[in-house]
């Protein structure tokens, strides 16, 4: 069976501030995100991330001044430009910008001049360049557009330490400068389950990058097993892929096992959880992989591709257990495979299940993530103009 490299595993965890009372002598940060990353109708990982370090860095010594600028992230038309020179512009001299990289790092003709006398940290969710389904040429602009800002900053944020590797070694950014803040993860109820074996859940934006035909095709392969799959996530990135994946379901034949069930939040998306046997993950490209902590913040096994900051997300539990598979990226005969083995093999589960709890009560919360992300704000230069 496919292993993961250990993930580094910290077990303190730090308290936020008491009462939600925010000190007066807090010092201020400017978070500058993308427009509707409180929408719930368009869930994602980098907006969940921005949302709970938005509301537990307080607790860390920085009051939080949000800044929502609207655009088509990260390749933006003029209106939006001219909204991110703005809100930038107006900002004093000296201050301290935290700014989704989403946002930023498309468009350095307007942020590498303000890091000239703003304190900036740019946060990377996924380097640009990596969005599964572009254009060789526009990959090679976002990919040089972001290396410019990158190195235009005194310190950057990623979200793993695959990612930080990543980013140092693709865009030669100085290591010291380059710092992780991996996504934290709420415990969770343990997941009940259906019988403990045939019901999957797939929590992902429909996109190329999530990789979902992928699962349908390995679905196809084992469609002679008792599985039922529901995937939870936003339809509308893309509308010509979930197009094309509707049709892949309907020719395979298994518009009745598999569910498109759109974006879930909340208690809808706490239910679809504890209906989970097992977590299935067949992304092309992850800096870490929230979905997956969330589904073993509740116990749940997960069966993944291995890429990127995914081994880390899956991780071990205290005593070695490993709570997760990774496949090799572009088999599906392979995840067929270990489904097979998933659903043939009572040991196998056995393993996995406990592996998952021991994983669960090993995980840090997000006040860890707030905490590691003021650290990094702290040690900014006290001067702007810093390069990474």
């Amino acid at each position: 069976m496919p292993t993961q490299i250990p993930a580094r595993i910290a077990t303190r965890r730090a308290a936020p501030a008491d009462d939600g009372i925010i000190p007066m002598s807090l010092r201020s940060v400017h978070f500058v995100v993308p427009g509707g990353i409180d929408d719930p109708a368009a869930p994602s990982g980098g907006n969940a991330y921005d949302r709970r370090v938005r509301l537990d860095l307080p607790g860390f010594g920085w009051r939080v001044r949000g800044l929502p600028v609207d655009g088509d992230w990260p390749r933006p038309d003029d209106a939006a430009r001219a909204e991110l020179a703005r809100v930038l512009r107006r900002l004093p001299d000296g201050a301290v910008v935290l700014l989704d990289g989403l946002v930023a790092c498309g468009v350095p003709e307007i942020v590498v001049p303000e890091a000239e006398r703003l304190r900036m940290v740019i946060l990377v969710h996924l380097p640009l360049g990596d969005e599964t389904g572009l254009e060789p040429a526009v990959a090679a602009e976002l990919d040089a557009r972001e290396r410019a800002v990158l190195r235009a900053v005194p310190a950057v944020v990623a979200t793993s330490d695959w990612a930080v590797r990543r980013l140092v070694s693709h865009h030669g950014l100085d290591p010291a400068r380059v710092h992780v803040a991996a996504p934290g993860a709420d415990i969770a109820p343990l997941a009940p389950g259906t019988d403990g074996v045939s019901r999957l859940v797939c929590v992902a934006a429909v996109t190329p990058r999530k990789g979902q035909h992928r699962l349908v095709e390995a679905l196809a392969a084992a469609a002679d097993l008792p599985w039922s799959c529901v995937c939870v996530g936003g339809l509308g990135h893309d509308p010509e892929y979930v197009e094309g994946l509707r049709r892949l379901i309907a020719r395979h034949g298994l518009e009745d096992r598999l569910v498109l069930a759109g974006p879930r939040s909340g208690a809808e998306l706490d239910a679809t959880y504890a209906t989970a046997d097992l977590m299935v993950l067949t992304s092309y490209a992850e800096t870490y992989g929230m979905a997956v902590t969330e589904a073993l913040a509740r116990g749940i096994p997960v069966l993944a591709t291995d890429v990127g900051g995914l081994p880390e997300a899956v991780g071990r539990a205290p005593d070695g257990g490993v709570p997760g598979i990774l496949v090799p990226p572009e088999d599906p005969a392979a995840l067929a495979a270990e489904l097979r083995g998933w659903f043939g093999e009572a040991d196998v589960r056995r393993r996995l299940k406990s592996a998952a709890r021991g994983r669960r009560a090993a995980l840090n919360g997000w006040a860890s993530t707030a905490q590691s992300l003021a650290g990094v704000l702290h040690r900014l230069p006290g001067e702007p103009g810093g390069t990474a």
